[in-house]
């Protein structure tokens, strides 16, 4: 048994799909380098259309948000700098194209995995699968086409790319197994999007693995079991028969209240990134959007920043597919780890704290109007509700909000429609702001509480680097007094109170948040149901009581117990 990170729930038993990449033994020659740039290129070409292809196989199986994984792809592949490099190395060294594009390419990918910003190092990930494919389609080795698997199988592999991860077929690929990789690489996104169960992280794993061997994926725990006893295939049969069931039976809470045993009902929403993820949201029984990262939106523009008419286009389709329930959108959330390939930002020692969010929108007014315009004219379209990230002041939420009433105003003067119910309100994601939420909940409409940002401003911990993981707690005991401060101030003035973080979706946090009063949960469409059922067990006295005690414990480890005994 070999243990791994549960990055998409399920359960599988099938055949060892070994995936195994080329090997290329690369080394400096001495060559023509006329003939050697014209092979770069025509294998450039070659890799431009391999990407396309793979996009073209994806399109309808991945959100637009996982598709524009291929669009960076391409525009690496398209790369002026990238190819003039290689091509400039070819022609100073007289040396073979693919010793270049190695030389290059591995130049690059040091750059970007040493820098502390998880953007960039996901980019390094990204250099990897483009230049790969690049040096294969030099020397003509083949990668493996996972469209032509037609058996059931469990893949194992050092790690999946987005072009790998793409090809999947759900019918043959019953889950995979990666020796690297964490819950929020490439992988594991794609993996929960297409409903595959996955295990990441699982060390060891293609060294004990072989071709055709039998395996138990348990992505419920987070462990493989290779060559099972009869008695343990039987196990598992039956435990993927019941999470099957359940998950069949968690469909007839789609349209069921989230209320609890005593009456009480709060609100599931979910989160989306593109118009497209409209549909999972109501599949899934959400009672409405909890957060719409716009940022998408203006990351998805290659040129410039997208018109007022195409943000506008966007925000109707999502108000108008969601039929009039609440949906609440974040205006532009960018900076720290979301660059935009056509805006230069400032070099910072740390871009999180820096120059981003709420910060750029008031400084950059002539952006921020854009938004602000399309947001108030799709208004008419559906129940719209309005947050500023990044709020650390009051004066900051009063300039954006003023910017917000004059846009309103000029289009009321313009004779464009307008509805006069949007609510206007702030994230609360940095302690200040928690800290001093009765007096935001004076002028705010409502809160959305973003515990990722939330979390890791309070221990001073960035959550993306492995030494300080550990201090990325969600149930925390000062974590869970930021949320309850927050919670009060906004209720003291008759304001209710979102969360948009991972931690409203989370199994031990959602007892704790529902004492503490939150009123609605927003989080990915597939956690929804599974949070229904939990919230419809719950008594929200006897969860009171439970939070009241949580925020008196000294440490995680007591919260966590706290909260298992109360579930019992």
């Amino acid at each position: 048994m070999l243990k791994g990170i549960a990055a998409s729930s399920g359960i599988a038993i099938a055949k060892v799909y070994k995936l195994q990449q080329p090997v290329l033994n690369i080394e400096k020659k001495e060559c023509d380098s006329a003939a050697e740039v014209a092979k770069f290129q025509a294998a450039l070409v070659k890799t431009q259309a391999d990407i396309e292809a793979v996009k073209a196989k994806a399109e309808g199986k991945l959100s637009e948000e996982e598709l524009a994984i291929f669009d960076a792809h391409l525009m690496m592949a398209n790369d002026p700098e990238l190819s003039g490099q290689i091509e400039e190395m070819i022609k100073n060294e007289s040396c073979n194209a693919e010793f270049a594009t190695e030389t290059v390419a591995n130049m690059m990918i040091s750059m970007f995995e040493s820098m502390d910003n998880d953007y960039f190092k996901e980019r390094a990930a990204d250099v990897k699968d483009v230049t790969f494919r690049l040096k294969c389609n030099i020397v003509g080795a083949v990668i493996p086409d996972l469209t032509t698997i037609n058996e059931e199988v469990v893949i194992v592999a050092e790690d999946l790319t987005p072009s790998d991860t793409a090809q999947l077929n759900k019918q043959f690929t019953l889950g995979f197994a990666t020796a690297t990789g964490g819950r929020t690489s490439h992988s594991a996104i794609m993996a929960r999007s297409l409903e595959i169960p996955a295990v990441v992280g699982c060390a060891g794993i293609m060294e004990q693995a072989s071709q055709g061997d039998l395996l138990i994926l348990d992505a419920v725990e987070g462990q493989v079991i290779l060559n099972p006893t009869p008695e343990q295939v039987k196990e598992y049969e039956a435990k993927a028969e019941a999470f099957k069931a359940e998950k069949e039976a968690l469909k007839v809470l789609k349209d069921a209240k989230s209320v609890t045993t005593d009456g009480h009902e709060v609100e599931l929403a979910g989160n989306i990134g593109t118009p497209k993820d409209v549909e999972g949201v109501l599949n899934n029984g959400g009672e409405g959007v909890g957060l719409y990262r716009t940022e998408f939106l203006y990351m998805d523009s290659e040129l410039d920043f997208p018109s007022e008419d195409e943000q506008f286009e966007a925000y109707k389709t999502v108000l108008e597919g969601m039929g009039g329930k609440k949906v609440v959108v974040r205006t532009l959330d960018i900076g720290g780890d979301k660059k935009l390939p056509y805006f230069t930002f400032p070099e910072e020692m740390n871009p999180f704290l820096g120059y981003r969010a709420i910060r750029l929108c008031l400084d950059r007014t002539d952006i921020f109007r854009t938004q602000l315009r399309a947001l108030i004219r799709a208004s008419v379209y559906g129940k719209l509700c309005i947050m500023f990230p990044m709020i650390a002041t009051l004066d900051e939420f009063r300039q954006a909000k003023a910017l917000f009433e004059e846009e309103k105003a000029k289009l009321v003067s313009e004779g464009v429609a307008v509805s006069d119910h949007i609510e206007v309100g702030m994230m609360v994601e940095i302690p200040a702001a928690a800290v001093l939420a009765d007096q935001f909940a004076k002028e705010a409409d409502f809160f959305s509480i973003g515990t990722n940002d939330l979390i890791q401003y309070s221990m001073a911990a960035d959550r993306m680097s492995e030494k300080v993981s550990y201090l990325y707690q969600p149930l925390n005991p000062s974590i869970l007094r930021l949320v309850k401060m927050t919670i009060d101030g906004a209720h003291k003035e008759g304001k209710w109170v979102g969360m948009c973080g991972e931690m409203a979706g989370d199994e031990l946090a959602a007892p704790v948040l529902l004492g503490l009063g939150l009123d609605e949960f927003s989080m990915s469409a597939s956690s929804i149901l599974r949070t229904r059922k939990m919230i419809r067990s719950l008594s929200k006295q006897e969860m009171e009581v439970m939070a009241e005690k949580a925020l008196q414990c000294g440490n995680i480890k007591e919260v966590t117990e706290l909260v298992k005994n109360s579930l019992k």
